[in-house]
């Protein structure tokens, strides 16, 4: 089979497009045949070697796939079978994807929503789940709450104001770049930051801070929780000396894919509760192309970034 793969850390120039063996499923496991990756950030963190994993080289890129079954090795809590349409991710090393055929571990994968492409699907595993652990899992949004989303535009934010309307949340978006406001209101934001002047009037006023922004920028997230809020991150650990003087509560974790948390979402795009963004479609063969997207040497399109196997 064909395999985007690095034999070093570096630049897009260090992937190559190389014939392999098929992988075969451990206990636990399911092969799938490759119908489309995800390109994420991370995995230009793992080809520079950034990521902070522990990772055995040559490897394999990718994390998101969507896909058919070929091969179920042990039970499966989904009781998925060979055939099956599933999108999911890899594993917690986030490897693997790039390739006409992964392994996939059974509690990763879901059954691909039939009202959405290969391409849509494989846009979402990563993102999608991230964005559903930070509101449901850690902020715990309900109804009539108001939620901050930091970097609402990108993939991750995107889906996060989603999921808080969903859940019949007041959302607020930050973006960077003006133009991004319209499709901000087409999400259901309600109010849109430009800038850390606008949100002079918000000052205690956010139950629940989503940022998926990081850096610097955090800390003047901070001022506009209520006390007993949370500000929750995916990116960089939230001051805990801030936190405390707000009276309000800090949370960051890293992403773990989940069976469960993919089905949830599933429903929710087949209610057509929640819209996907695929930036841009190209073949394995252009990997290279697709991770010089990432790392700005080429233009990048807005919305996310797929491989096609089919």
């Amino acid at each position: 089979m064909q395999a985007a793969r690095i034999h070093g850390y570096g630049a897009p120039a260090a992937i190559m497009l190389e014939e392999i063996d098929a992988p075969i499923p451990n206990a636990g496991e399911v092969l799938l045949k490759v119908k489309a990756a995800g390109v994420g950030n991370w995995d230009a963190l793992i080809r520079s070697g950034r990521s902070g994993l522990t990772l055995s080289l040559p490897l394999t890129l990718g994390a998101e796939v969507a896909g058919t079954i070929a091969t179920v090795a042990g039970a499966t809590s989904l009781q998925l079978k060979a055939e099956d349409a599933v999108y999911g991710s890899t594993n917690a090393l986030f490897i693997g994807a790039y390739a006409e055929y992964a392994v996939c571990s059974t509690d990763m994968v879901a059954r691909k929503p039939e009202s959405h492409s290969w391409a849509e699907a494989a846009s979402l595993p990563v993102a999608a789940v991230t964005a559903w652990q930070m509101v449901v899992e850690h902020a715990q949004v309900t109804s009539g709450q108001t939620v901050v989303v930091h970097g609402a535009a990108g993939n991750v934010g995107a889906l996060a104001v989603q999921i808080a309307r969903t859940r019949e949340a007041h959302v607020i978006g930050t973006i960077h770049n003006a133009g991004d406001e319209a499709l901000m209101r087409t999400l259901g934001v309600t109010d849109v930051l430009r800038n850390e002047g606008d949100s002079s009037g918000l000052s205690g006023a956010a139950d629940a801070v989503i940022d998926t922004v990081g850096g610097p920028s955090q800390a003047s997230l901070v001022s506009l929780l209520k006390p007993g809020g949370i500000l929750v991150s995916s990116v960089s650990k939230p001051d805990a000396g801030l936190i405390a003087r707000q009276r309000a509560r800090g949370a960051y974790f890293i992403v773990r894919v989940t069976a469960a948390a993919l089905s949830e979402i599933a429903k929710l795009l087949q209610a057509g509760r929640l819209k996907t963004r695929v930036g841009g479609v190209m073949p394995l063969a252009d990997a290279r192309i697709a991770h010089e997207m990432l790392d700005g040497t080429r233009p990048r399109p807005g919305g996310k970034i797929v491989l096609s196997l089919e």
